[in-house]
């Protein structure tokens, strides 16, 4: 019995060692709002970043990676290795950024071959049920809401102005949880908790840094590194273009570089944790941005940034490292993109790719081990960016092996109006050749208009993304600014058309109206469900908050739209708490 008890322990062992062995861990960091020229290892004079330019030595560095313009697009993209507008995401906000709970992600394609899963830091995908990472395959989750810290979307640190990144109150497994620190240490901490936890099994780990997206916040030791620089000086000209940038672009520069250096050591610390436990050859590690910068500074001479579709806004680094696998330190130069790491990930993970939907990515496994993979080279990749849907033909790309067209114009334009460049030998995008290459430009004008109708006529985009009121998931609920559909570009306006898009589910509820500002007297809270109108009058309202209590609503698909009304003005509430207190 006891030898048939040894060899059984021998055989578990060996078990676990080969499951250990036969799907790698991954790690996949992500910043916020960090360009391609925010690392030393692509040119960056000033900016300290050993920690990154030494994993980017040590990868496989795809030097042509492209994502979305910006931060929500490229998050669907990246989770689902669909194009963002199939996933229902449409904007940042204005109830853009709520990816349908239908999308099968990293995280639960993982999951279905034993991968334990957390999410740290930003999501911005839903804030509500059933859009969050726990709904969306993630074990552990500690997010903070909307597109950043500080904004009127996360209104658990709005208030906190110059100090939102600092001690918050954030969002573990979906409940309020308050944290000592600053942001990015908090997260990276939690990180490391969860690696420790789940060392003996494969895990997903997805650490998105919220840094260095503004609000520009960042512990005073790392700024003083960089207080007295000039961010725009000690570039060798070379050719490269360089934006103009005057003194509140350098000082917002050295705050950035500030938050990059941050985050490096940061990344130092969860590497180190790796190889302390002794699971690094064994850990897939990729480091990626989600656009361009924000504010004006080097970008590698590329032409544009952060919301634009020319390179500076979506071409970023991205280094791979999986040291029992893989050799490092070469590079890829073929036109990758966040659509292609699901499809990726899935082929090296072993994992399912969904069958029933279109997989707009393409697995570069192949090119990872040194293959030839011929159906990069004419692969089109489709770019756009413009408030609430797309604008034909307004800031949208098309890239084709090695030219792109360009639209900056009207939805009737002249082919003469768009521009054409070759991207290989322009890599700057300052050459239009659309004249001398009208044929050219005529066929990616028609492979554009092929992808726009495609994509716009996606169910997820044109069906409403409502979040779930009353469910045992989530009570109670708290809608945000961020969430919120109406007027073009809600954000902290008082007098503004906002509303809510949910299901509600038969019951009472309790329901609090959060206002940014204290209240008018002689006021009347008014709440529209569809053909339900709920109000109630109000002489004196000493506070920014009102409460309506035991507030009857039927299950219903509704446009919640809740205002406060004075002689003269209707204003719109910064939140919304709905707390169901009893069922149908």
């Amino acid at each position: 019995m006891l030898l048939f008890t040894m060899l059984l322990m021998g055989f578990m062992a060996n078990l676990h060692a080969y499951q250990q062995t036969d799907r790698p861990n991954v790690v996949l960091i992500i910043t916020d709002d960090q360009g391609y020229g925010d690392l030393g290892i692509t040119g960056n004079p000033h900016v300290q970043t050993p920690v990154l330019d030494q994993l980017g030595k040590e990868s496989i560095r795809l030097n042509q990676f492209y994502v979305s313009p910006v931060c929500a697009p490229t998050r669907s993209s990246l989770m689902t290795g669909r194009y963002s507008l199939r996933t229902g995401v449409r904007d940042t906000y204005n109830g853009g950024a709520i990816m349908a709970t239908a999308e099968v992600t990293i995280a639960e394609m993982l999951k279905e071959v034993g991968y334990n899963t957390g999410i740290f830091g930003k999501w911005h995908l839903g804030d509500n049920y059933p859009f969050r990472p726990g709904d969306q395959g993630f074990d552990e989750s500690l997010i903070h809401l909307s597109g950043g810290m500080g904004q009127p979307g996360d209104f658990t640190t709005f208030f906190k102005g110059d100090s939102s990144y600092f001690d918050p109150v954030l969002w573990h497994n979906g409940q309020q949880k308050a944290y000592r620190g600053y942001c990015s240490d908090v997260f990276t901490n939690e990180a490391i908790g969860f690696l420790e936890e789940n060392r003996e099994d494969p895990f997903f780990l997805y650490l998105s840094f919220n840094a260095p997206h503004t609000p520009l916040q960042v512990p005073a030791e790392y700024y003083e590194r960089y207080k007295d620089i000039d961010p725009a000086a000690g570039f060798d000209a070379d050719g490269q273009p360089f934006p103009e940038m005057n003194e509140k672009n350098k000082e917002d520069a050295r705050k950035v570089y500030a938050m990059v250096s941050n985050i490096d050591d940061n990344v130092g610390r969860l590497l180190k944790k790796l190889d302390e436990l002794e699971i690094a050859d064994n850990t897939l590690v990729i480091f990626m941005t989600d656009n361009g910068p924000q504010q004006p500074r080097y970008v590698a001479g590329m032409r544009g940034r952060k919301g634009n579709v020319f390179r500076g806004g979506v071409r970023v680094p991205f280094f791979l490292r999986l040291p029992g696998r893989l050799q490092g330190n070469k590079d890829i130069e073929a036109n990758l993109a966040h659509i292609d790491v699901l499809p990726t990930l899935a082929e090296i993970c072993d994992a399912p790719i969904p069958g029933d939907r279109k997989i707009d990515g393409q697995s570069f496994h192949a090119l990872l081990r040194g293959e030839t993979a011929d159906e990069f080279e004419d692969r089109p990749l489709f770019f756009y960016w413009t408030r609430r849907y797309p604008e034909l033909y307004n800031n949208i790309a098309l890239h084709k092996g090695d030219f792109k067209l360009v639209g900056n114009a009207d939805h009737d334009a002249a082919l003469e109006a768009f521009g054409l460049f070759n991207v290989k030998e322009d890599p700057y995008e300052q050459e239009d050749i659309v004249r001398s290459n009208r044929a050219l430009a005529e066929d990616l004008k028609s492979e554009m208009d092929e992808v726009i109708a495609d994509l716009t006529q996606s169910s997820n985009l044109n069906v409403a993304q409502r979040m779930i009121i009353g469910s045992e998931h989530e009570n109670p609920v708290y809608l945000n600014r961020n969430d919120a559909d109406g007027e073009r570009g809600i954000w902290t306006q008082e007098e503004v058309f906002g509303m809510w898009k949910v299901k509600t589910l038969e019951g009472r509820y309790n329901i609090r109206f959060k206002f940014i500002k204290p209240l008018e007297t002689n006021g009347k809270m008014v709440l529209e469900t569809n053909s339900i109108i709920v109000q109630e009058h109000y002489e004196e309202v000493p506070t920014d908050e009102i409460t309506m209590k035991n507030v009857y609503l039927p299950e219903m698909e509704v446009d919640l739209i809740p205002h406060y009304m004075t002689e003269g003005r209707s204003i719109f509430p910064l939140w919304v708490e709905m707390e169901k207190i009893t069922g149908p």
